[in-house]
């Protein structure tokens, strides 16, 4: 058993194997350690996060280490039933590398019995073990721009079912027509952690499948979810009528926390902080949901009497009247608006994003406990688009608007260089000495490819790899610096996904994610590891002295 460094609220144990690492899930959730918040299995991993108010990274390895990892994790009652058209694009090359025909392979996938072992990639993506020893083949070389929502693949000795279109990397045997996602179910996840799959093949069946049959108990009560952007006025409360978006707005709210099982990233407001200081200048609660927007060009039209605060990047606000009339108004404070007014915000000249609050709040429903919109997961309410008309609740009874304050001083620029403080780990010793050096080195421009699943940086030279060949799958932290066979790094931001297959370096601190997530497009900045990359010895990691 081994302990990485993750950040400084989370940490990465890394174990022999998948029977290994199961064995230790089981333990800890049977059996939970205080002050962990999530858990997030992979193939040889599990990463911990924790609360640094309520314990240590040393605690939490000295409790880890002693766990019993011999108990044998009891199989689950569930058995789902996939049915499968096996066509897939990559079914005669998987055959030609196993050294077997075709439909040996159809044979051998749909002939054993799998396990969810864990989830990550996308909602509903889970990772299924146990199949056919045979079935080990690569990942593609050349990963597709886009795979189908259904298709059955192999990577590895793992099988896995692709939940909605998406890039990837798999070997296509097949497609299903059963969906693996769906908002409309309790449990939108159709494979939960421990439950067992078989695989159908669709041209031996006489009739009609039940498609996504189940056996054993699985909820299937409704959901409620409206992921629409647009929602509707309460009787008789005021509104704001969207008349231009800009480059993308969405609801966000601190985010979806505790869905990890269904593979679920928490999402969120890129800069909580600004969120936060938003709803405080309105009256609201700060965990309200509030208006996420890049750039300039949001225009929003007052139905009625608003009150309306902008917070974050440091941008431009007017005010225009139906008949004309144009002020400028300062953001970091509450502004008033008649019926009829339109507010607008321009380009920011520090900062990327700015938050709108509404007082009273949006009438904006959750989905999984949240309004915030996952770009990456297509989760949430849809993106604001022009003509929507957003419903606002009346604001409550004593509810007191904040005082003016001032945006933050520290905004990030594309004339200054930006200073990210650095986590090393987990997987700092896959690169060389020199890459790890030059991590710090040298700066890092952001590409016009960044959005809210993570900053896509360019270097002058590349980070080089010490250990070559495929890392498996495993969970990334928000702020994780993902080192692709590019060697240029990706920052990951508010919509990562909650697992990846390339290395990890390190991983911005988390009292500079709020900073990172209003680096503009362009913009330079500078790594500064706070530490040298150690491993977590449970040896060396004695409490402290009462």
């Amino acid at each position: 058993m081994r302990f990485l460094p993750v950040t400084s609220n989370a940490l990465l144990v890394e174990l022999a194997d998948l029977d290994q690492t199961l064995a230790l899930l089981a333990s800890l959730q049977r059996d939970p350690l205080h002050g962990v918040d999530e858990l997030v299995p992979a193939a040889r991993t599990i990463l911990v996060h924790f609360r640094p108010s309520a314990t240590s990274a040393a605690a939490l390895v000295r409790a880890i280490a002693a766990r019993d990892l011999s108990q044998r994790v009891e199989r689950s009652s569930v058995l789902v039933e996939i049915p499968v058209r096996y066509a897939g694009e990559d079914l005669a090359e998987v055959a030609h590398l196993l050294g077997i025909t075709p439909e040996e392979v159809v044979r051998r996938h749909s002939g054993s019995e799998y396990t969810v072992a864990f989830t990550g990639f996308a909602p509903g993506f889970a990772y299924l073990s146990g199949g056919h020893p045979s079935l080990d083949v690569p990942r593609r070389s050349t990963p597709r721009t886009r795979i189908p929502a259904g298709a059955v693949g192999l990577a590895g000795t793992f099988s896995g079912v692709y939940p909605q279109a998406s890039p990837g990397g798999w070997q296509i045997i097949g497609v299903t027509p059963v969906a693996m996602w769906d908002l409309g179910r309790e449990q939108p996840a159709l494979l939960q952690p421990g439950y067992r799959v078989r695989f159908v093949d669709i041209a031996m069946l006489d009739g009609a499948f039940d498609t996504g049959r189940v056996g054993g108990t699985v909820p299937e009560t409704p959901l409620a979810a409206d992921t629409s952007g647009q929602q509707g006025a309460v009787c008789g409360a005021a509104a704001l009528k969207v008349k231009g978006t800009g480059l993308l707005t969405v609801f966000q709210d601190p985010g979806r926390h505790g869905q990890a099982g269904q593979g679920v990233s928490a999402s969120g407001a890129m800069d909580q902080a600004a969120l936060k200081t938003a709803n405080r200048l309105v009256g609201n609660r700060s965990d309200g949901a509030a208006l996420e927007t890049v750039g300039g060009g949001l225009q929003l039209q007052s139905v009625g009497e608003t009150v309306l605060a902008v917070t974050g990047a440091d941008a431009p606000l007017t005010v225009r009247t139906t008949d004309g009339r144009q002020w400028s108004v300062p953001s970091h404070q509450a502004v008033a608006l008649a019926d009829g007014d339109t507010l607008s915000i321009g380009q920011p000249v520090a900062g990327a994003r700015c938050y709108v609050a509404a007082r009273g709040g949006f009438t904006v429903a959750p989905v999984l406990g949240s309004c915030a919109t996952d770009t990456l997961a297509n989760v949430g309410p849809a993106p604001l688009k022009v003509g929507d008309v957003l419903g606002l609740w009346p604001a409550p009874a004593g509810a007191v608007v904040g005082m003016p304050t001032l945006p933050a001083p520290d905004l990030p620029t594309i004339e200054q260089e930006v200073v990210l403080d650095v986590v090393l780990g987990p997987r700092t010793d896959w690169f060389t000495r020199e890459s790890v050096a030059r991590l710090a080195a040298q700066r890092w421009q952001v590409t016009p490819q960044s959005n809210r699943v993570g900053l896509r940086l360019a270097g002058e030279m590349p980070l080089e790899r010490a250990i070559p060949g495929e890392l498996p799958s495993e969970g990334t932290a928000l702020g994780a610096l993902q080192v692709p066979p590019s060697g240029q790094p990706v920052l990951f931001l508010a919509d990562h996904p909650l697992t990846g297959g390339y290395p990890v370096i390190g991983a911005v601190a988390p009292h500079h994610l709020d900073r990172a997530g209003q680096i503009p497009v362009g913009a330079w900045l500078r790594f500064n590891p706070i530490g040298a990359f150690e491993e977590l010895n449970p040896a060396e990691l004695q409490p402290f002295a009462a």
